[in-house]
C-alpha cells in the first residue's frame, strides 16, 4: 500500500500547486544577484517560521527516539515508502533518481520510489527568481520546484537531494559547512556535496521511525545565504 501522510491544517493555499510554482504561502523576496560565491539572500519572517515548523519536527523525532530508546523500544521495521514523480520536471529525472539513490542509501526507514500515479511527492520545473523550494505538506509529503537558473548556478544534485531533505522533514541550516546538506546555497557555487551527514541521516530516521504529527504547511528554500 502507498504511503500516504495524514495533513493536519494544510492551507488552502495549497491548491495553487496545481497552478504554477508558487503558492500562496510563499512570500520569499528575490535573492540579490551573487557576488563572490554568496547573495544577499535574506529570509522573510514567514520563511523563518516554516523553517521553524520543519525543525520542530526533527525535534520531536529526536525525543520520541530518545525516549524509546530509555523504554527499549526500537524504530519499526518496514520502511515507509514515499512514491514520487518527475513528470513535471523532465529536465531533471536523472538528478531526481540518483538523488533518491543518495536519500535510500542513507536511511533505512524511508525508502523513495518513483511512480506513475497517486504520488506523495511530486517534482516540477520552471524559472523563478526566488530559485528552488519546497512546498512540505508533512514528511514525506509535498512538492518541489526546481529552477533552471538555480540549478545552472549550483550542482544541479545538490539542489536536488537539498529540497529532498526538506520533504523528508529536515529544516535549513545556511551557516553549516559544505558538508552538510541542508546548509543549502550557504557554502557557494563552489560546493557540491549532494550527501547528507550523519547527524541528517539520523534525523530522518528518526522523523519516519514511528509515529509524526504534522505541524501543518511549511515551505523551505535553497537558498544561498541567511
Amino acid at each position: 500500500m502507498k504511503h500516504r501522510t495524514t495533513v493536519i491544517g494544510v492551507l488552502a493555499a495549497t491548491a495553487a500547486l496545481a497552478l504554477g510554482p508558487v503558492a500562496a504561502a510563499d512570500t520569499r523576496p528575490a535573492p540579490a544577484p551573487s557576488t563572490g560565491g554568496t547573495s544577499g539572500y535574506t529570509p522573510s519572517p514567514a520563511d523563518d517560521a516554516q523553517n521553524a515548523r520543519l525543525q520542530a519536527i526533527v525535534d520531536r523525532a529526536l525525543e520520541r527516539r530518545e525516549n524509546d530508546e530509555r523504554k527499549g523500544i526500537s524504530d519499526r521495521v518496514a520502511a515507509t515508502v514515499v512514491y514520487y514523480s518527475t513528470s513535471g520536471a523532465p529536465s531533471f529525472r536523472t538528478e531526481i533518481s540518483q538523488s533518491a539513490q543518495i536519500w535510500n542509501s542513507s536511511v533505512g526507514n524511508v525508502t523513495l520510489q518513483p511512480t506513475s500515479s497517486g504520488a506523495d511527492l511530486v517534482y516540477r520545473e520552471g524559472n523563478d527568481p526566488r530559485g528552488s523550494y519546497a512546498q512540505v505538506y508533512g514528511p514525506g509529503s509535498g512538492s518541489v520546484f526546481l529552477d533552471y537558473a538555480q540549478n545552472q548556478t549550483y550542482d544541479s544534485l545538490r539542489v536536488t537531494a537539498h529540497e529532498t531533505g526538506h520533504i523528508l522533514g529536515l529544516p535549513d541550516n545556511y551557516s553549516g559547512p559544505c558538508s552538510e546538506l541542508m546548509s543549502g546555497g550557504g557554502p557557494g557555487p563552489s560546493c557540491t556535496n549532494p550527501y547528507p551527514n550523519a547527524q541528517e541521516s539520523a534525523e530522518v530516521d528518526a522523523v519516519f521511525g514511528g509515529g509524526f504529527a504534522v505541524p501543518g504547511l511549511a515551505a523551505a528554500a535553497f537558498a544561498p545565504t541567511r
